[in-house]
């Protein structure tokens, strides 16, 4: 999707909904979205948001240019216009290995509004792939050689004419009507893909359990703008509904997913329709099941073949993908706090809020909440650190555990907290079915293994760049042209 001359309004009766973490700081000033932000509203742009903020549609350019803004952040959400409800021109792309008893499900679950297209990718029984395609009316695409599901997409899409296609993964079971209650989303020129929510299928057991709770695949029940280095910063092609031009624009050498990549193609061709300029959004108003592994074996081991797409997303886009990111004086802290030296943590504690709360007044912008909101920094700060140095150096953190007298019972309790805090905090903030300890525990092999993934994949591809944190520090900024002050 070629990137506009300049800023796009969203078009007329799109109206927009606040996500919930934006609040209003003063009036005309917002405080949201990922990265987070504080927007100051000029004239204009209060008039503008009246008319928006009463419910109304998108009716003029300087409504839609602040809406455009407010969904491009991701302090808003956009909500269709009613004469965006029309019968798509969609044709459904199944790749598939075998796997003959999932795809029969897969195909059963569709409700026939549309041509599907099944591409055996070099499976060791094609008849029985024949067989179903057949039972259920689909067409069906040969390769003769297995390529991954990169290049079975990309042969899909070649028999593919319609407006805009729909990724279908064989272990999917679609929900009746997902794709008309997706296809809205291209009533915006912009928009070159949106996903569902996908959640996990799986039976009871722990790694069931586990699985349901904490799916890799599942990205939560809030929408959003997808772009790297945000909350959702990208999305599975398990189910994807895209712009078949859009795809075709940010083709490389013929092919629209990369075949080198036989993991992480998706998030690869997420990023560039980003990089184009087009937008991507999650819809979680539509869930589509995912038939996720059963043994812990499978489970782990799927973990690490994802972990093994971060050295080459990395060398496609080396942005893209830190593993940690670092703020400044809430680094610090958490480091002396690791350390056992409380009063070199409360300073730079101290220092953290005074650094924001000068920024803040130097900007004109209200200064409540500022020790809360380090608190969190600081907190969140601990708990990245803890998923990093488990993901990327548990046999170290292991080894620091080891008993060594009376004196080593602070480090011990402090790599304990690293190693087990990210779990904690995430089963106390789920509450899934399926107690601490065992999730806990879970959540310690996933991230293991993922980290598994990522070294293999760095030795292999000769880079470091997906072991590398970042440090940063950002000050609030102010657009000179929009207002808009990043934090």
């Amino acid at each position: 999707m070629t990137p506009p001359a300049g800023p796009t309004p969203l078009p007329h009766g799109f109206r927009i909904q606040l996500a919930p973490d934006t609040v209003q700081l003063a009036d005309g000033m917002w405080f949201g979205g990922s990265p987070a932000r504080v927007m100051r509203l000029t004239r204009a742009g209060r008039k503008a948001w009246r008319q928006l903020a009463e419910g109304g549609a998108v009716t003029s350019a300087a409504a839609g240019a602040l809406a455009r803004r407010l969904t491009d952040t991701g302090m808003a959400h956009p909500c269709p216009p009613e004469s965006a409800a029309v019968s798509p021109d969609v044709t459904v792309v199944i790749p598939v290995h075998d796997r003959t008893e999932l795809l029969d499900r897969c195909l059963a679950a569709l409700d026939g509004r549309h041509p599907v297209v099944v591409v055996d990718d070099g499976s060791q029984d094609p008849g029985a792939v024949a067989a179903v395609v057949r039972r259920h009316g689909a067409t069906l695409v040969r390769r003769p050689v297995n390529g991954g599901p990169a290049a079975a997409r990309s042969t899909g899409l070649e028999h593919v004419t319609s407006e805009l296609v729909a990724f279908l993964d064989s272990d999917c079971v679609p929900v009746p009507g997902w794709i008309e209650a997706l296809a809205w989303h291209f009533a915006d020129p912009l928009v070159a893909a949106v996903a569902p929510r996908v959640t996990a299928l799986a039976p009871d057991g722990w790694a069931g359990r586990y699985t349901r709770a904490s799916c890799s695949l599942d990205l939560g029940e809030q929408p959003a703008r997808v772009a790297p280095r945000t909350r959702v910063s990208h999305v599975p092609t398990a189910a994807l509904l895209a712009r078949r031009t859009a795809l075709l624009e940010v083709a490389r050498d013929g092919a629209v997913f990369d075949p080198a990549m036989r993991v992480g193609e998706d998030v690869d061709l997420i990023w560039r329709l980003h990089e184009r300029g087009g937008r991507i959004r999650y819809d979680p108003s539509v869930r589509i099941g995912h038939r996720e592994p059963v043994t812990w074996r499978a489970l782990l081991t799927r973990r690490m073949r994802y972990g093994t797409s971060a050295a080459p997303l990395a060398l496609r886009h080396p942005t893209s993908v830190p593993p940690l990111v670092l703020h400044a004086w809430p680094a610090v802290t958490v480091g002396a706090l690791l350390a056992r030296r409380p009063v070199v943590a409360a300073a730079a504690f101290g220092m953290a809020n005074l650094t924001m709360l000068r920024t803040l007044r130097q900007a004109d912008v209200p200064t409540d909440g500022v020790p809360r909101a380090m608190a969190v920094a600081v907190q969140q700060t601990w708990l990245g650190t803890g998923r990093y140095a488990t993901q990327f150096a548990a046999p170290a953190l292991i080894a620091l555990m080891a008993p060594g007298g009376r004196r080593r019972w602070g480090r011990r309790a402090a790599v304990a907290s690293l190693l087990l805090g990210p779990g904690v905090a995430a089963w106390a903030a789920r509450r899934p079915a399926l107690d601490p300890v065992r999730f806990t525990l879970g959540t310690l092999a996933d991230d293991i293994a993922y980290g598994t993934g990522v070294w293999i994949g760095c030795l292999t591809h000769g880079t470091g760049i997906p072991l590398r944190p970042v440090l940063t520090w950002r000050p609030l900024r102010i657009d000179p042209t929009t207002g808009e002050q990043r934090s």
